[in-house]
């Protein structure tokens, strides 16, 4: 059926310093920094526009694994297609931001998949010029605007189908990974193009519980492996409707595991992928379903 792992951690204190790069870390394509469109505004004609579509695709930051365990930062629109790090092939991610769009936590968790040896594309669907708000972070208030899921199910999409055409992308190994409101369209993605199937998906801090039919469950009409992770007191999910984990609905793949935390610092955390034991799980997992 399905496999449940639950963990307690004990968190230890100490003091992390982050490194200048993370503490100055800014994006145009953040709730901060973005202009919104008004819900009234937002039309279904415009989700799949190419004009909109490749907005998020030009300007997806991208991160390739440098042989002396640096990392190669860039984006999308800036790459140089003559660059030497570029004649290689890449197990790639492509990496889903949460509702709030790029942010120090997406610039560590990119450089970390990096560190480890895979490339990662990172798209932000914030980067449309027609974006409701869908979240204020400052007050866990999410569902502002229920068909942005759509919206970032056709971006990643579109991503998963542009990154198969570069030449630095290993085709056989495209893993879809995302946080929270890209944890949700990570879980429920079901491309209309069979050839934006993945080899395997990561979803971090979400149930795959709602109150919207189109956001429960887990969509992997191949039975691909999934690696789902969740606190069991995360503050974005005490509702109800929101309470519970992945597992519930994950595929028969032997390889799927749903990970809830449920002791400790961690199981009150939305975000999970700064903890060294949720990092090497995350490692192990994409190690088994890589080709």
């Amino acid at each position: 059926m399905y496999k449940i792992i639950i963990f307690s951690i004990i968190f230890l204190s100490s003091r992390v310093f982050a490194s200048s790069y993370y503490n100055n870390f800014y994006s145009n394509f953040h709730n901060s920094s973005k202009t919104f469109t008004d819900n009234s505004e937002m039309l279904e004609k415009d989700f799949l526009s190419l004009e909109e579509l490749n907005l998020p695709w030009i300007n997806a930051l991208i991160r390739i694994p440098k042989s002396n365990g640096g990392v190669f930062r860039s984006s999308i629109k800036k790459l140089d297609d003559n660059e030497k790090i570029l004649k290689n092939k890449y197990k790639t991610i492509i990496y889903l931001h949460g509702c709030s769009g790029h942010w120090s936590g997406t610039a560590k968790r990119i450089d970390f998949f990096a560190k480890n040896g895979y490339a990662v594309i990172a798209p932000p669907s914030m980067a449309r010029k027609k974006y409701a708000q869908s979240c204020d972070t400052t007050i866990n208030r999410a569902g502002m605007y229920r068909k942005v899921l759509k919206i970032r199910q056709i971006d990643a999409e579109f991503a998963v189908l542009k990154a198969k055409k570069l030449g630095w992308v290993d085709k056989n190994n495209i893993f879809l990974v995302g946080l929270s409101e890209g944890g949700v369209t990570t879980a429920t993605y079901n491309p209309e193009n069979p050839k934006a199937n993945v080899n395997a998906r990561i979803v971090e801090g979400w149930t795959c519980n709602a109150g919207w039919p189109e956001y429960i469950g887990i969509n992997t009409p191949n039975n691909e492996p999934v690696l789902s992770m969740v606190a069991k007191y995360d503050p974005w999910f005490q509702l109800d409707i929101l309470k519970g984990h992945c597992g519930q609905f994950i595929n028969k793949n032997s390889l799927s595991k749903s990970i809830v935390i449920d002791k400790g610092a961690l199981s009150k955390k939305h975000g999970l992928l700064h903890d060294s034991k949720i990092k090497e799980l995350t490692l192990e997992f994409l190690k088994k379903v890589s080709k």
